[in-house]
This record gives structure tokens, C-alpha cells and sequence, in this order.
């Protein structure tokens, strides 16, 4: 069986691999999306059989995932530090710079993944590309939204609103702000990019994830590869 974007198989192997480095005692980092949600659950079956873990959610979702495999969870003011990330991406390139926030939970993603002493990423081959060119999302103040979108325009973007599925109106995020995803195109310096973005007002955070990840596992049919950065 198939989901968006790879095959079960492979987001399993992949998720279940990051899994594999979580040992005794370790704070860990939750990410988002459908290949973590399997080293979430690997990580609870660990717990089950007695290993020492706390975790840090970087999301409505996947705090209650925790929950429900029996992680226990902590927030980021209440430890010392965070030993382990694991989170997907939307997509990876050569340098293991990153795009996400399909989720729209980029801005906490971030902020976790980048606190740990190490960010391994989990994806399936579809996440895999030489050069990123997938659409950029930025989490905005509500008011700012407009004001984001020409200050896309003139970095030569093209900005659309995310709209919420089986709802009027926009996404929300868990911190209550929007979603722009802005398309550029081929993105060939991802730092400068991101510098950008990071300056306009309004941006609480944008997609792109540039010098983070510390090695990627891309999990395939029959096993998976480990790119260290």
C-alpha cells in the first residue's frame, strides 16, 4: 500500500532506523508527519519494553500520537536539553538542506530539531532531489499576511494562502497564525533564501531547514540508506 508520497514500507524502515538511536535516558525530539509517526511508535514500543525516554512534540499531532503509545512527554522549559530530533521533511537535497512545513508545523519543528545535539531526518525516496524546488511555506501573523505576500513577490516568489481542508477559511497553525506556501522555483542558495525570509516582518517562521539536519535515512523497499552530513 501506497500514501502520499511513498510507500509505507519504505516511511516505516526509515522512521523505525531514527528509532534506533534513541538509547537510555534521552530527551527526544518528535517531528510531524506520516514517516515519523512510525519512529514515534517504535520509540513507544521501546518505552513499553522499558527504556527511559522522554519526549518533546513538536505538534498537536504528534503529542497525541506520544500519548498514545506511551511516551511520556516533557516541554522544552522543563529540560536541560534535547539529545535526539526526529523529524520528516517534504524535501531533501544532497546537502541535507530541508524544505517542510506540509504539516504547517514547521515553526516548532524548528525550534526543536535545531535545539537537539543531533537531527537525523526520516523519508522515503520521493523526499530525495539534487536541488530543492518545492514550494517554500511561511507561518505569518494574520495581520501580516498581505504584507508577507508582496514582500514575496519582490524576492520573486509567488505566494498563495493555505487553505483549510474540510472547513472554510485558511489553515491555522497550533500557534494560531497562517500559512503562505511560495513557490520559486528551483532554489539554488538555500541559505540566502532563507536569510531573506527570515527578514521580513510578519514571518514567524518559514520552511526552509539549511545546515540542521546532522544525517538523513531514506528508507526503501528492501533497506535503507544513511547519508551523514
Amino acid at each position: 500500500m501506497k500514501t502520499a508520497g511513498g510507500s509505507d514500507a519504505a516511511k516505516r524502515r526509515a522512521g523505525e532506523r531514527g528509532a534506533e538511536e534513541v538509547e537510555d535516558g534521552f530527551v527526544v525530539g518528535l517531528g510531524t508527519g506520516s514517516t515519523t509517526a512510525y519512529a514515534i511508535e517504535a520509540i513507544g514500543r521501546a518505552a513499553e519494553d522499558g527504556l527511559e525516554v522522554r519526549g518533546i512534540p513538536t505538534s498537536f499531532q504528534s503529542r497525541q500520537l506520544a500519548l498514545e503509545v506511551g511516551i511520556p512527554l516533557a516541554s522544552l522549559d522543563a529540560v536541560d536539553g534535547i539529545d535526539l530530533a526526529i523529524d520528516g521533511a517534504d524535501q531533501v537535497d544532497d546537502d541535507g538542506n530541508l524544505i517542510k512545513g506540509g504539516g504547517a508545523a514547521h515553526a516548532r519543528e524548528k525550534i526543536v530539531d535545531s535545539a537537539a545535539d543531533r537531527f537525523v531526518v526520516v523519508a522515503d525516496p520521493s523526499k530525495r532531489t539534487a536541488t530543492l524546488d518545492r514550494s517554500v511555506p511561511l507561518e505569518v501573523l494574520p495581520d501580516a499576511h498581505t504584507v508577507v505576500a508582496d514582500r514575496v513577490r519582490e524576492l520573486e516568489g509567488d505566494p498563495t494562502l493555505r487553505d483549510a481542508e474540510r472547513k472554510d477559511g485558511p489553515v491555522v497553525t497550533d500557534n494560531g497564525n497562517l500559512v503562505l506556501d511560495c513557490v520559486f522555483g528551483r532554489i539554488d542558495d538555500p541559505d540566502a533564501l532563507a536569510t531573506a525570509l527570515s527578514r521580513i516582518p510578519g514571518v514567524v517562521e518559514h520552511g526552509l531547514f539549511v545546515d540542521l539536519a546532522d544525517a538523513t535515512y531514506v528508507g526503501t523497499d528492501d533497506g535503507v540508506d544513511a547519508l551523514e552530513y
